[in-house]
């Protein structure tokens, strides 16, 4: 059986197979079923492999942010595709780290990176940008110049020197 065969056999709700330029087979489906979807893929899918958990913002369009995952089976030798739809205000997702505990580090940077939110995450917080950094910067409203980059860097710089003398003064 293929990859879309196996999900195809899920019986998900509102599924619909895309074709991808890549030719990745590709489903999307609503938010109301994603999390049904995950659950089969872990487990009568056999996608042992979490291989991209990313977000992609398409404004000015609506719904504008979509969720997207790769998973790789190395049973059955093939990857799947999944997209969804978020809502525009609070972009959310359902966690998939308790069926792929790889897929952390992922949504923490689809997070820091998107602001969409997975629920359930037990160690969701910033993973690239400082904690408090109030923007998402692969928005498409970040400017690409970039949004208070000297008071950050001598805030980091300040944080950094005043650990350094702590630790200086411990070895004394």
């Amino acid at each position: 059986m293929t990859a879309l065969e196996r999900v195809g056999a899920l019986g998900v709700e509102g599924l619909e197979v895309l074709n991808e330029r890549d030719g990745l087979p590709t489903v999307r489906v609503p938010l109301t079923s994603l999390r049904g979807l995950l659950e089969g893929l872990a487990g009568a899918c056999g996608f042992e492999c979490p291989t991209l958990v990313t977000g992609m913002d398409h404004h000015p369009r609506s719904p504008r942010f979509e969720g997207i995952w790769q998973f790789l089976s190395m049973a059955h030798k093939d990857r799947i595709r999944v997209r969804c739809m978020l809502d525009d205000s609070e972009p959310t997702a359902p966690t998939c780290t308790d069926l792929w505990p790889g897929a952390a580090y992922m949504e923490r940077e689809c997070y820091d990176m998107f602001g969409i939110r997975f629920e359930d995450h037990e160690n969701l917080r910033r993973l690239l940008m400082p904690e408090g950094y109030g923007h998402f910067p692969l928005r498409k409203e970040f400017p690409h110049q970039g949004i208070e980059p000297d008071r950050l860097y001598r805030e980091w710089e300040r944080k950094r020197l005043e650990r350094a003398r702590a630790a200086e003064e411990t070895q004394r």
